[in-house]
């Protein structure tokens, strides 16, 4: 049986750069940083007090009146998938339950939804009380705990801190009952439901489906452990606009942030049919698994990214040479630039120095489970305008990394581009877009 072809017909984001998709396309060709000094809690007693913050918003704004009291069982990174799903769906010209009860124009056990989300961190001030009946002596006691600290603990809170919870809550508002699933592959985890959303509309499973991903990381504890692991930088406090530096011999670690990217996708067909607009098409995906010894950072030959990126130029049934624009992982943290660097050009050969290569977490800080869908939204807004914006903080490119890192705005036609990732845990993945605009 013929297999469908998988386009973009809808997207949404919130991001350090702003509400919508508009305003981190805006932000990005501006040149603008999200990232700035953590207001979220007191960061004074922390090596790195900077991150990319999402603005605020009242999250009643963005569900139907019928789901307000779900709102009370949300933590920040389900507020943030609530918010982009909001405007993907809008933006696709679907309308769900959750968009206009009377006026639904789809099927939803037609419709799937597939999101990324990270190991959500809960809230301190949730558990301090609890923790804090349960010492004896000053040290903490299990039986205490389970006699009297767990009184003290709401029995809906673990609710609000399942990975799943995402999904779960952006099905239930705009009643999606057709295949859902949830990946917590960390910073892949985006790209890994695009793909498998697009599997499952491709072999006819569903007609559309929401896939991206959401994670907030603007959080003590996740912030204590990327500083003891020693992935965050520690030396731009001062300076947040300069602090992530992607591929820059300048680079002293990554920043970390919180945001939401999702896209709505569908069969070609069906898009035609009924007049959508057509962003992009997925044209290929690949992933693999392939971990360092030493976890803390990415193999040093990027073998495991080099697979999922040959993969998905297979797929999409691309030479290397046809790819015009990459947007890379690119955190700020040398040797895993190092090695991301080694890997593009192991997949791609001689053309990968030639390549208009695009880091963007420089702007928008390391999003976790959010950055591939991201990824995947600047690309396509690259395509729909015919330009790739300039890079920041990408002054002085690392030694040994022969990558074109964009320094000026770029005006020209885009027909593939590639958006890869890796995580700390060895999984990694590569998305191709097609610009198939008339």
């Amino acid at each position: 049986m013929a297999r469908s072809r998988v386009v973009i017909t809808g997207f949404g984001a919130i991001t350090p750069l702003g509400l919508t998709v508009g305003d981190m396309w805006a932000g990005l060709c501006a040149g603008k940083v999200g990232i700035n000094t953590i207001t979220a809690f007191d960061p004074s007693g922390f090596n790195c007090k900077i991150a990319g913050q999402a603005p605020e918003f009242k999250i009643r704004d963005f569900v139907p009146k019928t789901h307000r009291k779900a709102t009370k069982l949300m933590c920040r990174d389900i507020e943030l998938s609530v918010v982009a799903a909001n405007e993907a769906i809008r933006n696709s010209g679907l309308i769900t339950k959750g968009i206009d009860p009377e006026n639904v124009n789809i099927n939803p056990e037609r419709m799937a939804i597939n999101l990324g989300a990270g190991l959500i961190s809960c809230d301190l001030v949730e558990l301090s009380p609890a923790v804090a009946a349960s010492k004896n002596e000053g040290q903490f006691d299990i039986r205490k705990w389970g006699n009297i600290g767990l009184e003290l603990v709401t029995p809906l809170w673990l609710l609000k801190y399942l990975p799943n919870m995402l999904a779960c809550h952006v099905g239930i508002i705009h009643d999606i009952q057709g295949p859902s699933n949830s990946i917590t592959c960390a910073e892949v985890a985006s790209h890994l439901a695009i793909a498998e959303a697009s599997q499952i509309i491709a072999r006819g499973n569903s007609d559309y489906a929401l896939a991206g991903g959401a994670e907030a990381k603007v959080n003590p504890i996740v912030m204590i452990r990327q500083c003891l692991l020693q992935r965050a930088t520690t030396e731009n406090n001062d300076n947040p606009s300069s602090s992530c530096r992607p591929f820059d011999a300048d680079a002293k670690g990554s920043v970390f942030g919180e945001a939401a990217g999702i896209i709505v996708i569908e069969n070609l067909e069906n898009a035609k049919k009924r007049n959508a607009k057509i962003h992009a098409e997925i044209a290929g995906t690949g992933q693999s698994t392939s971990i360092n010894s030493a976890y803390k950072n990415l193999e040093p030959d990027g073998y495991g990214l080099q697979i999922a990126i040959e993969k998905a130029i297979k797929e999409a049934q691309i030479e290397p040479d046809q790819i015009d624009l990459i947007i890379p992982h690119g955190t700020g943290i040398p040797c895993d630039d190092m090695a991301e660097s080694k890997a593009i050009h192991s997949a791609l050969g001689e053309v990968a120095s030639e390549i208009p290569v695009w880091p963007i977490k420089s702007m928008l800080s390391n999003t976790g489970a959010a950055s591939g869908a991201l990824d995947v939204i600047a690309a396509t807004c690259a395509m729909k305008e015919n330009k790739i914006p300039s890079s920041i903080n990408c002054d002085n490119i690392a030694h040994g990394c022969n990558l074109n890192i964009v320094k000026k705005t770029i005006e020209k036609e885009i027909k593939y581009a590639l958006c890869c990732s890796y995580t700390h845990g060895g999984q990694t993945a590569a998305v191709v877009l097609k610009n198939i605009s008339e």
